[in-house]
């Protein structure tokens, strides 16, 4: 057993050695919670959160919801260390990359059309609508921010129209009731404020004629229809075409969520908006298209290739165990299989050794005697081959040696007798 320790121990400390180096490049497991930043309760992306959540809660992970106003909040908690958020849903044409360079997005969701509703006739363009009361959504929203860019490129600025900051059914309740003269809302053509209002008598959906200038001039804006009777067939709601203008709802995460993140997130973004809604064709989204920030290097992988092989067809924890482990490999080619294809011929060499050296001894021995005339001389020779043979008889070698032992022991034994006849 001491030889083997000698031969097989400093192996198996060197393979724990470079186990414990290479452990330190393996990535990090990912984390088990995060914060998902929505919106207002009721609206979409609260309740497409909720779906996440699931898809996620399935795989081990928990997703906090956390409520905001939208978009923009979404972005400034997002960039808050301190926030805790995670991931966030973000409307187009909201985010900055050069002020915010530490987001990446990992996909675009779905197109959030822009409806502009107001009392009476339906102005032809949205210059007409100065000197009106217009709900804007509240601080901090996505409808805010997009609303207040296509006054902007109108020539309309906050002192030619009465702005209020109302958003949702508070807004639509407004304008039912007169207060105001306009509001502007983005979401989708399901949503029960937007079927309210396109079937209140006296409320008119704005039809944005204009719709290929505004996404000429803001790349985040598509064009895209509202066909006739798609909010009531029965009552042909609406009785034509109206073009839209709508921006893309998307996911964006801080650089650095951890790649298997994201790739849950767009497992289940696929399973979610990959059919398509009422704007989008099947297969659409998600995509890598209409995104405000760069595409994160996991996100474009899998949009592009799918989901890599283990994931593909093992549990989501068992993927991301081989895919973190897999550099452990590396010490049992480059240092395990080296060493224990030495270590068999180093073991033998231990326990030859043992046997070699005292047949060199006793070499040693038998040469003296072919010159020793003094009966001294061979008596002390004597007591050397006998004080070797008590050392081959308490040699302890594996059964595999056992024939070279007995061999040691009688050729022992042979000198010894020489020596012994020599004398008489």
């Amino acid at each position: 057993m001491r030889d083997f320790l000698k031969v097989y121990g400093p192996i198996v400390l060197l393979i724990v050695a470079g186990f414990v180096v290479t452990w330190q490049f393996v990535a990090p497991a990912p984390p088990r919670h995060l914060r998902l930043a929505a919106g207002q309760p009721g609206g979409a992306y609260a309740e497409f959160a909720k779906h996440y959540r699931v898809a996620l809660a399935e795989n081990g992970i928990t997703a906090e919801i956390v409520t905001t106003a939208g978009s923009v909040q979404n972005l400034a908690l997002l960039n808050a260390p301190d926030s805790g958020v995670n991931v966030a849903f973000v409307q187009g044409g909201t985010g900055d990359p050069v002020q915010e360079p530490g987001l990446r997005s990992i996909a675009s969701l779905y197109y959030e059309p822009v409806w502009l509703f107001v009392r009476g006739n339906a102005p032809d363009r949205l210059s007409q609508l100065r000197g009106k009361r217009i709900a804007l959504g509240i601080e901090g929203s996505g409808t805010r921010a997009v609303a207040l860019t296509l006054l902007a490129a109108n020539g309309i600025d906050t002192g030619d129209v009465s702005l209020v900051t109302l958003g949702g059914k508070d807004a639509a309740a407004a304008l039912k009731a007169g207060r105001i003269d306009a509001l502007f809302s983005v979401g989708a053509a399901r949503d029960p404020v937007i079927d309210d209002l396109m079937q209140t008598p006296g409320i008119n959906l704005v039809d944005f004629t204009q719709a290929q200038a505004y996404s000429r001039q803001f790349r985040f804006l598509s064009v895209v229809i509202l066909p006739r009777g798609l909010v009531n067939l029965d009552k042909d709601v609406p009785n034509r075409d109206y073009h839209l203008v709508a921006p893309a709802a998307a996911l964006v995460a801080r650089d650095g969520l951890h790649p298997a993140l994201v790739d849950l997130f767009l497992a289940a973004a696929a399973t979610l908006h990959g059919q398509g809604q009422d704007f989008e064709r099947p297969g659409e989204f998600p995509s890598d298209l209409h995104l405000d920030f760069p595409l994160s290097k996991e996100a474009a992988r899998v949009l592009a290739n799918g989901p890599s092989f283990l994931r593909r067809y093992l549990p989501f924890w068992v993927a991301v165990f081989v895919e973190r482990t897999w550099i452990l490999l590396l010490p049992l080619i480059t240092i395990t299989i080296p060493l224990l294809r030495i270590a068999p011929p180093a073991y033998r060499w231990q326990i030859q050794r043992k046997i070699l050296r005292r047949y060199r001894e006793l070499r040693v021995i038998e040469a003296k005697a072919r010159l020793a005339r003094d009966p001294g001389e061979r008596q002390v020779l004597l007591e050397e081959v006998e004080k070797l043979r008590r050392e081959a008889a308490e040699l302890h070698l594996p059964v595999g040696f056992a024939g070279d032992l007995y061999q040691l022991r009688q050729d022992i034994d042979y000198v010894k007798q020489s020596l012994q006849q020599s004398q008489a």
